[in-house]
C-alpha cells in the first residue's frame, strides 16, 4: 500500500484499541476483516465523526495494506507519535527509574522493551543517537501491542555526554557482561541522596560502547547460572525494569 512517509501502519486489534484511545485525531485510515468488527466500533465511529475512510476488507486485501500477514485482522495508517529530544535538565523533574538504550537495533527488541515497560508504568525511554539504534518503526508497534501510546520516547544527542549530566538527578548504571555489581531490586533503588535508577542497556551483539560505559556511574549485570552467557536485550530489560519498578514500592 502506498501512503505517506510520514504516517506508520498499526496493526493488532491492543495497539490499534490503544491508539485510538490515547490519539484518535492521528488516524487517517481505517481497515479491518469481518472477525475484528465487532471489536472495533468505537474505533469505527471516530472515524465516521471525523469523516475519515474506514472500511472492511477480505483477508487478502488486508495483508496488501498491512505489508505483512502478521496484522491480527487490523490496519491502522496513522500519524507515528513525535520522539522529542532528551533534556538532562527537564529530567531532574522525572519521578521513577529510567530506561535507555544504545544501540538496540532490533525493532522487534525495541517493542518488547516498549511492551513491558508500559506493563510495568514505565513511563519513559531514552534512545541514543547511535547510528544502529532502532526507533518506532511498523514493526515496533506491531510487537509493543500497544504500548507506544504508554511510553514517552525521546532521543539523546551526544549519548556519553548527555548520561554524565544526567547523573545530577539519576544514580546511572549501565549494564556489561558479568561486569560491577549484581543488579536486583536492593540495589535498583533510591540512593539515600533519593537519586531514581537511570538503566543503560547496550545492543545484542557488542553491548553498550566504550564512552558510553565511562560515562556511568555504575556498572552491573544480571546474574545467571552460566549456562548460557547472556540473554536478549529484551529479555535484560524486562527483568530490569521489574526490578526497578518494584524497588521503589
Amino acid at each position: 500500500m502506498e501512503r505517506p512517509a510520514d504516517l506508520v501502519r498499526v496493526t493488532g486489534v491492543p495497539a490499534v484499541q490503544a491508539l485510538f484511545a490515547r490519539r484518535p485525531a492521528d488516524v487517517e485510515r481505517l481497515f479491518f476483516d469481518e472477525r475484528r468488527a465487532p471489536l472495533l466500533s468505537e474505533a469505527c465511529a471516530a472515524m465516521a465523526r471525523a469523516r475519515r475512510p474506514y472500511r472492511l476488507v477480505k483477508a487478502e486485501e488486508l495483508g496488501r495494506i498491512a505489508g505483512t500477514v502478521l496484522h491480527g485482522g487490523v490496519v491502522a495508517v496513522a500519524r507515528p507519535l513525535p520522539v522529542p529530544l532528551f533534556d538532562p535538565q527537564a529530567a531532574k523533574d522525572w519521578r521513577g527509574p529510567l530506561l535507555m538504550l544504545d544501540g538496540v537495533g532490533n525493532p522487534h527488541n525495541l517493542g518488547a522493551i516498549v511492551r513491558t515497560a508500559a506493563f510495568f508504568g514505565l513511563g519513559r525511554l531514552v534512545l541514543s543517537d547511535h547510528a544502529g539504534q532502532a526507533g518506532p518503526s511498523e514493526a515496533a508497534y506491531r510487537v509493543a501491542e500497544g504500548g507506544f501510546e504508554a511510553v514517552s520516547l525521546y532521543r539523546a544527542r551526544g549519548f556519553a555526554a548527555q548520561i554524565r549530566r544526567l547523573r545530577a538527578s539519576h544514580r546511572v548504571i549501565g549494564t556489561a557482561l558479568e561486569r560491577g555489581r549484581p543488579l536486583d531490586p536492593a540495589t535498583l533503588a533510591a540512593g539515600a541522596d533519593g537519586r531514581p535508577v537511570a538503566l543503560v542497556l547496550g545492543n545484542e551483539e557488542e553491548g553498550l560502547p566504550r564512552a558510553t560505559l565511562e560515562a556511568c556511574e555504575e556498572i552491573g549485570y544480571i546474574p545467571g547460572t552460566g549456562a548460557v552467557q547472556s540473554l536478549n536485550v529484551a529479555a535484560t530489560a524486562a527483568i530490569l525494569i521489574h526490578a526497578a519498578t518494584r524497588a521503589g514500592m
